[in-house]
C-alpha cells in the first residue's frame, strides 16, 4: 500500500509523516519545507504476530508495510506553476491512495497560507490543483487519441468516446473519482493514471485542546464531506502522534491511556487506508517465521498464494486454513485441528482476514 500526503503549507504533512515514520523529515513553521518528496515504509501494526511469534518460537517477525510519500505542499494555481509549481504531483500518480491532510484545530503561533481556517476552502484548493493537472494530462491524452480517429478501430473509437467523457467530467471541475462508470470503462480509466480517479483518505489535524474525543466543529465538515463523496476521514492530533513516536511501546501505551485515547492514530489511519483500497491481511506461521501478507479482499486461495511466490499460485493444490481467532481462543494447532477447526480449501476459497495458511503446490 503506497499513500501519498498532500495538503496546503503548514497543514501537519511533515509532522505527521515525522510521526509515522520516524523518518525526521525537516518541519517548519513556513511555506515550502518540504522540497523534495519524503518516502518512509512503515510496519503495520499488528498484534496477532507478536501472539504467533511466540507461540511458534519463531526466529523472524515480518509484519506488513506501507510506503507513505509526503509530498510538498500544494497552493492555489500550483498546476499553473505557483509555488513549487506541478513538478510534484508525478510523485502523487505515483500511490494508490491519497491521504489529505486538513488543518482542523486554531492556533494563532502557527500560520495559515490561506490567513484562516477553512476546511472545506482548504480541501477544494487542493481538488481544484489536481483536477486542473489531470485536466492538463487528459487534453494530451485525448488529442493523441484523436489522431487515430480515422482508423475504423472499435477500441480506438471507445477509447477516444470515453476520453472526451473524463476530458468533459475535469473541465467541469469535478475529479475523476466522481465518474459513474461500468466495468469496461474503469479499466480504461486506470490506463490514464489520473491523480483524482485516486481514492481519499482526509486525516483531519486536530489540537491537543480537542482530545481525547479528536472530534471539533471542523472535524463533523471533513467527515461530512467525506461521506458525500465516499471517503474516509480520520481525526488525528500529528503533534501527539510526534511524541508518541519517540516513545519505547510500554511508555507509549502509559501515554495513550493518560490521553484517554484506545490507540495511536497511525493504527487508525492505516486501517482506514485499509478499508479505503479494499485491503486485508493473512498470515502464515512458522518456526523460521511469522508473516504477515496484504492482499485485495475477496482473493481467492491461489491468488493469495501467489503474493508469496508465482510458483505457489502456478502449482497450487489446497490451503491448509485456521483463522488467528480460533487460534488464539484455543492456544494450540493442536487444538484448533482436534476441534476441527483446521480445513483443507481449495482453489474457490475466499481468503479471510486473520487467516492462517500453509499452502500446497507442486511445479
Amino acid at each position: 500500500m503506497k499513500l501519498g500526503i498532500v495538503g496546503l503549507p503548514n497543514v501537519g504533512k511533515s509532522t505527521l509523516f515525522n510521526a509515522i515514520t520516524k523518518a525526521g523529515a525537516e518541519c517548519a513553521n513556513y511555506p515550502f519545507c518540504t522540497i523534495d518528496p519524503n518516502v518512509g515504509v512503515v510496519a503495520v501494526p499488528d498484534k496477532r504476530l507478536d501472539f504467533l511469534e511466540k507461540l511458534y518460537n519463531s526466529k523472524k517477525k515480518v509484519y506488513a508495510t506501507v510506503d507513505f510519500v509526503d509530498i510538498a505542499g500544494l497552493v492555489k494555481g500550483a498546476s499553473q506553476g505557483e509555488g513549487l509549481g506541478n513538478q510534484f504531483l508525478s510523485h502523487i500518480r505515483e500511490t494508490q491512495a491519497i491521504v489529505h491532510v486538513v488543518r482542523c484545530y486554531e492556533n494563532k503561533d502557527i500560520t495559515h497560507v490561506m490567513g484562516g481556517i477553512d476546511p472545506l476552502r482548504d480541501i477544494e484548493i487542493i481538488d481544484t490543483e489536481l483536477t486542473l493537472a489531470d485536466l492538463d494530462s487528459m487534453t494530451k491524452i485525448y488529442e493523441r487519441l484523436a489522431k487515430n480517429s480515422r482508423m475504423n478501430d472499435k477500441k480506438v473509437l471507445a477509447q477516444i468516446d470515453f476520453a472526451k467523457k473524463v476530458k468533459e467530467h475535469l473541465e467541469a471541475g469535478k475529479p475523476a473519482r466522481t465518474l459513474e462508470l461500468n466495468d469496461d470503462e474503469k479499466n480504461m480509466l486506470k490506463d490514464f493514471f489520473l491523480i483524482t480517479a485516486k481514492p481519499v483518505l482526509y486525516a483531519c489535524n486536530v489540537g491537543e485542546n480537542d482530545l481525547p474525543s479528536l472530534q471539533n466543529e471542523y472535524v463533523k465538515i471533513v467527515v461530512q464531506k467525506a461521506l458525500a463523496d465516499g471517503a474516509q476521514a480520520v481525526a488525528i492530533c500529528a503533534k501527539i502522534e510526534a511524541e508518541l513516536s519517540e516513545l519505547a511501546d510500554s511508555d507509549r501505551d502509559a501515554f495513550l491511556k493518560d490521553l484517554g485515547l484506545t490507540e495511536a492514530g497511525l493504527n487508525r489511519l492505516i486501517k482506514a487506508g485499509f478499508t479505503l483500497l479494499g485491503l486485508e491481511t493473512f498470515l502464515t506461521a512458522g518456526e523460521d517465521e511469522v508473516r504477515a501478507w496484504t492482499i485485495k479482499r475477496g482473493f481467492l486461495a491461489p491468488q493469495a498464494a501467489g503474493v508469496i511466490h508465482t510458483d505457489f499460485e502456478r502449482g497450487f493444490i489446497r490451503a491448509e486454513v485456521m483463522n488467528y481467532d480460533d487460534l488464539f481462543k484455543l492456544g494450540s494447532e493442536k487444538a484448533v485441528k482436534e476441534a476441527g477447526l483446521l480445513k483443507s480449501e481449495g482453489k474457490e476459497y475466499v481468503v479471510k482476514d486473520g487467516d492462517i495458511i500453509e499452502f500446497r503446490f507442486n511445479v
